[in-house]
């Protein structure tokens, strides 16, 4: 069992927080628009907390939104969004000033687009908006699900991958054993960044080419480990006596080796975790990993890291201690484990 301390509850709250947020991401962002791309270039890099006015025009077609689509893909919006300085209404027509324009523009009241809270409404950038003119706060809640979805799969990819050619590595030995560790010695003497570069452009840039890519790179080290925790118990009296009683290799292998190795399978997990997000960051800052439009921490560092200098420096500073705590928290769990097994 995991000994219970602030540390454990810290961690465990950022880790539940990021999966939230990954999951509930379209229903929490202020901007829940699909991958929270709605620009509007006259507002770039606004300062946080800032209070917009908006005026809502019709759009020519008709759109219907689930809860299904909204949770996962956003929602599509059924009028365009015109961020002005001021306005008034006379007869049926309304008079605005935008910030893109030194004069009053008009329309008329029957091509705008009224909600409860009618034809215009305020939007607050609580965290200001990106050079484009994006809300900042609803782009960085959005790009946790990025994070988390290829930490995740990665690691599961690794698993499916290691895990296996660990256990018959160290249980068959022989030209088995010598076969897959010389394997695992080439794939090991690559350079993990490197091969994750190459991966990218061999399958091309996107969004599951990086899981794949990630997750080719990270089986390595759960198969050494798994081989040499199996070489370690292979010899012990339970599996001499499965073995004796007739039990064939598959059952020995994953039902009485695995069980008892599966504490450092935990703790090579977390750790790939926390390397699998710092790696699709460093592939999003490099532009080739996950591709604009959608939210990547490591692309909305690459986006602004020249605001480092600037007084918005907070456009950079954000994603990357973003970066930080959800590496340490995966970090720190394995840790615990590491030291719960102790």
């Amino acid at each position: 069992m995991l000994k219970i301390n602030k540390t454990f509850y810290l961690t465990l709250i950022v880790i539940c927080l990021a999966i939230f947020f990954s999951i509930f991401g379209y229903l929490i962002a202020p901007d829940n628009s699909k991958n929270a791309n709605e620009m509007h270039l006259e507002l770039s890099t606004l300062y946080p907390n800032t209070k917009i006015d908006f005026l809502r025009v019709k759009k020519n077609k008709s759109i219907e939104n689930s809860l299904f689509k909204v949770i996962f893909f956003g929602e599509e919006k059924k009028y365009y969004s015109i961020p002005i300085k001021d306005f008034n209404i006379q007869n049926d027509t309304i008079n605005f000033l935008t910030y893109d324009s030194g004069f009053y523009k008009k329309l008329s009241l029957q091509s705008l687009y009224s909600n409860h809270s009618g034809y215009i409404f305020k939007k607050f950038f609580y965290l200001g908006t990106d050079k484009y003119g994006r809300d900042l706060l609803s782009r960085l809640i959005l790009a946790t699900r990025i994070s988390f979805s290829v930490g995740f799969i990665s690691v599961f990819i690794s698993l499916v991958i290691g895990v296996p050619l660990g256990l018959l590595s160290g249980y068959y030995g022989g030209i088995i054993d010598k076969i897959i560790l010389w394997f695992i010695n080439i794939i090991w003497s690559i350079p993990t960044l490197l091969m994750v570069i190459a991966i990218t452009l061999a399958l091309g840039k996107g969004y599951w080419q990086v899981f794949i890519a990630v997750g080719l790179t990270m089986w390595v080290e759960i198969a050494r480990v798994v081989r040499g925790q199996v070489i370690s118990i292979i010899e012990v009296e339970y599996i001499k006596s499965a073995r004796v009683i007739g039990f064939n290799d598959f059952r020995i292998m994953f039902k009485h080796i695995l069980p008892n190795i599966i504490n450092p399978i935990y703790i090579i997990s977390a750790s790939n975790f926390a390397s699998a997000i710092l790696l699709e960051s460093g592939l999003s800052f490099l532009g080739i990993g996950v591709q604009p439009p959608t939210p990547s921490w490591g692309g909305i560092v690459k986006d602004h890291y020249t605001y480092i200098i600037l007084d918005k420096f907070y456009l950079a500073l954000f994603p990357g201690i973003l970066i930080i705590i959800l590496v340490f928290a995966f970090m720190n769990l394995g840790n615990m484990i590491d030291r719960s097994a102790n």
